[in-house]
């Protein structure tokens, strides 16, 4: 609590520290009122000063509440995947948590892969029971879930093809760099 008449409140405000998201606000201990924004009557010249000398290591209010703004903007530009993958001769490490060295082509990781999207679609198995088992990918321990990502950080061909399903959808087979995957959209 911080009632220093330097501050430049009016009578009765003083500048509180919030538990839960450790930035000054405002409150009236009269009225009992409190705000993110200075109260009127504020001489904001003075506040600044004051806060600039006694809260430098916290951000305004107004730079916080953008930077909260932005962060859930890039947060809903982000989707949540699983995937299930199988590398081949030609992917670009061909080696894997189950093999040291990877020798299946192309065309016999599709047939492996063909298989394990009929198997998913006929409801005999899902996405994450298969990938915990087959995929070549370390995300197997978590049931292929790759967590939360955005545009920009996987590789191109598997982006566009994540970015295009709904959530709750899979993608057909899907080639990148990795190998072919099998990509099913979470959130």
């Amino acid at each position: 609590m911080d009632n220093s008449p330097n501050s430049g409140l009016p009578p009765s405000w003083e500048i509180r520290l919030s538990r839960s998201h450790s930035i000054p606000y405002y409150f009236n201990s009269e009225t009992l009122e409190s705000s993110w924004e200075p109260p009127l009557g504020t001489d904001t010249s003075v506040l600044k000063a004051y806060m600039a000398a006694n809260h430098s290591f916290v951000l305004p209010p107004s730079v916080v509440s953008a930077t909260a703004a932005a962060n859930a903007a890039s947060q809903q530009q982000k989707i949540r995947c699983s995937h299930l993958l199988v590398k081949h001769t030609g992917s670009r490490r061909p080696s894997s948590w189950k093999e040291k060295v990877i020798t299946r082509s192309m065309d016999e990781a599709r047939a492996m892969l063909e298989d394990f999207e009929r198997r998913i679609r006929c409801g005999e198995t899902s996405l994450a029971a298969l990938a915990a088992s087959e995929s070549d990918d370390s995300s197997a321990r978590k049931g292929g879930d790759l967590g939360y990502f955005g545009r920009g950080e996987m590789q191109k061909e598997f982006e566009d093809a994540a970015f295009a399903l709904d959530i709750g959808q899979m993608s057909g087979i899907v080639s990148s760099a990795s190998g072919l995957h099998l990509i099913e959209r979470t959130a």
